[in-house]
């Protein structure tokens, strides 16, 4: 098959307009990235489905398993799955980057936790979909890995439940346990902090559990108390302590501290870099439905905090606007990337002018503008530019033609607003027919074409 070829059986796995008939054809091709393409799209034909799932090869079974748009009552037929490799990849579910993913029916969940395969049990519930009621019902399951992950429905459990995982036997859920109390436990976080050694949550116990005196005295005696230093029940001398501290990240850490006031916080000699990569503070997602908490963040005049509060959904409108033009970066992108509504000027702008590469993702958001564009981007002599042309729905006929026959051509072959003389027209051209199949208005009959040229029967 040449690269021509190739390039235009990829673009039909992923063209929103390909039916049905053309997807069972494509599943039948020996090409696995076209293969899982089609299994990795959303709202998938009911008879594409049962075809997956009736695949003799479990790969294909596998990365139905694995889809993150899949309906997940169609994904669950496969919990009963003959292969291991099929049942393993559905109990660790899809991951996404920063998009929810749906669960899977609760009963599916259950004849997980039910399997065999300790592998598979494992994975079901250290997955972060499962619902809390389901974790909740593990709470007297005889394996611990499974009482361990019923700690984290917490606020699920009746407190003879809980009294009865502090005491449990297996240290791993008498921690999973004490995790969900330190915060207001101080003896359990000493416990806790020594019971954990150099484990990876002993950090987040350090950060937010309850500090006695005595612990908290001998922690910030220690080199690089930086957890300590975040900690919200930590001493108020021991606070002003380390607002003096030599180490300049540990000054940084307490001047974002909550109960600071603006004056206090100017008063550390703290910096944050244009180039810092900081965490979400903890306090501020804690407090992420407080409006008027998130107004004192977003007018604050640290930087942390006001990268803080772009994060957080709920951030009312002015503070929206208002974050829009600040003078971070990293403020007014953080915005863009999780706010809902983030100005549609903003988002062109940091297209436009931002050289992080988060930026390219911009153009996908609902809210980025499209009308104006071609006035604005049409004659551009930058092709990233021009191409914004081809989101305006105003774009003329001739214009569209234009670009498809001049510097932008791949675009404006996949757009749909093509007449279907011009799209035919481009099909005819090996460098173009990556693109046009690309097309949602490319006619179906020419879908069927470029398989038959693929070998693929009917």
């Amino acid at each position: 098959m040449d690269d021509h070829l190739d390039a235009a059986l990829r673009a039909l796995s992923w063209n929103p307009a390909t039916p049905s008939s053309v997807l069972l054809r494509l599943l039948k091709l020996d090409h696995r990235d076209v293969r899982r393409t089609v299994t990795q799209r959303a709202d998938l034909p009911l008879e594409v489905v049962d075809a997956i799932l009736a695949d003799p090869e479990p790969r294909l079974r596998q990365e139905f398993a694995d889809s993150a748009a899949a309906d997940p009552a169609q994904r669950a037929r496969l919990v009963d799955d003959p292969h291991p490799k099929v049942v393993l990849a559905l109990a660790i579910g899809p991951t996404p980057y920063r998009r929810p993913v749906e669960p899977l029916p609760d009963w599916a969940y259950e004849r997980l936790l039910k399997n065999p395969d300790e592998r598979v049990r494992r994975e079901t519930v250290v997955s972060y979909v499962v619902p809390a009621r389901v974790l909740a019902s593990l709470a007297d399951h005889p394996d611990s890995d499974l009482r361990t992950a019923s700690c984290r429905a917490w606020e699920e459990l009746p407190d003879a439940t809980r009294e009865l995982l502090l005491q449990d036997d297996d240290l791993k859920v008498r921690q999973a346990a004490a995790m969900q109390v330190c915060r207001e436990d101080a003896e359990r976080m000493a416990w806790l902090v020594e019971s954990l050694g150099n484990s990876w949550p002993v950090n987040e116990v350090l950060r937010t559990g309850r500090l006695s005196r005595e612990f908290a005295e001998h922690r910030v005696a220690q080199p690089r108390p930086v957890s300590v230093a975040a900690n919200p029940s930590l001493p108020p001398d021991l606070v002003r302590q380390l607002a003096v501290d030599p180490d300049p990240y540990i000054r940084l850490v307490v001047s974002a501290r909550p109960e600071l006031t603006e004056t206090e916080r100017a008063a550390i000699d703290y910096t944050v870099e244009p180039e810092a990569r900081l965490d979400m503070l903890d306090w501020v997602w804690d407090a992420r439905e407080d409006v008027e908490a998130l107004r004192r963040c977003a007018t604050s005049a640290h930087t942390w905090l006001r990268r803080s509060a772009a994060v957080c959904p709920a951030l009312p409108p002015d503070m929206v606007e208002l974050l829009a033009r600040d003078e971070d970066f990293a403020v007014r992108l953080l915005l863009c990337e999780f706010h809902p509504e983030p100005p549609p000027e903003l988002l062109l702008d940091l297209y436009l002018h931002g050289s992080h590469r988060a930026v390219e993702m911009l153009i996908t958001k609902p809210g980025f503008p499209s009308a104006g564009l071609a006035a604005r981007f049409l004659d551009s002599p930058d092709p990233r530019r021009r191409r914004l042309a081809l989101r305006d729905p105003a774009l003329t006929p001739e214009d569209l033609d234009r670009l498809s026959r001049e510097g932008l051509r791949g675009p404006a072959a996949q757009d749909p607003r093509l007449p279907p003389a011009r799209i035919r027209e481009l099909l005819a051209d090996p460098d173009l027919v990556g693109s046009v199949a690309g097309n949602p208005a490319l006619p179906v009959e020419d879908m069927h074409r470029l398989l038959y040229s693929a070998g693929v029967p009917a």
